[in-house]
């Protein structure tokens, strides 16, 4: 069977929800999903795993969450080539090209391990509203296949 691990920072409950949103998708599609919180977590956890995703709000001006630093440092050391990877965030749209740039920041750092890019990012601004459930059906979907 295959299966996903998802890791999500979240302060205020937005990235959480996309994070659980992501979760459902997943295993209505009879993949079988773990999730966790990033500050409990490590990059290596993805090992295990055929699917790594990641959840993560933008903190200030296009800054990680202080909890993600760490995590986003070593997850750029592993060698994740034989899996599939994705990204979503939530952020503010006030906050112009920096909007949901931990987005950016992550894949770049999946780029680095090898991974291959399942689903391009999805950016939320703050909660998820049914366009953004939409986008993340799609998404699901996408590293799916």
């Amino acid at each position: 069977m295959t299966s996903a691990k998802i890791i999500y920072a979240s302060l205020t409950g937005n990235t959480e929800e996309i994070a659980k949103a992501t979760k459902e998708n997943l295993e209505t599609a009879g993949i079988e999903v773990t999730i966790d919180e990033i500050d409990s977590s490590s990059p290596s956890d993805f090992n295990d795993f055929d699917i790594a995703i990641i959840a993560s709000y933008t903190y200030g001006d296009g800054d990680l969450p202080d909890e993600a630093v760490d995590f986003y440092d070593e997850l750029q050391e592993l060698d994740l080539s034989n899996k599939k990877y994705g990204v979503l965030g939530s952020g503010d749209t006030s906050y112009g090209n920096n909007f949901c740039k931990a987005v950016e920041l992550f894949e770049e750092a999946f780029a680095k391990t090898g991974a291959t890019k399942g689903a391009p990012g999805v950016k939320v601004e703050f909660d998820p509203d049914d366009e953004d459930l939409e986008n993340i059906k799609k998404f699901t979907d996408a590293i799916i296949k």
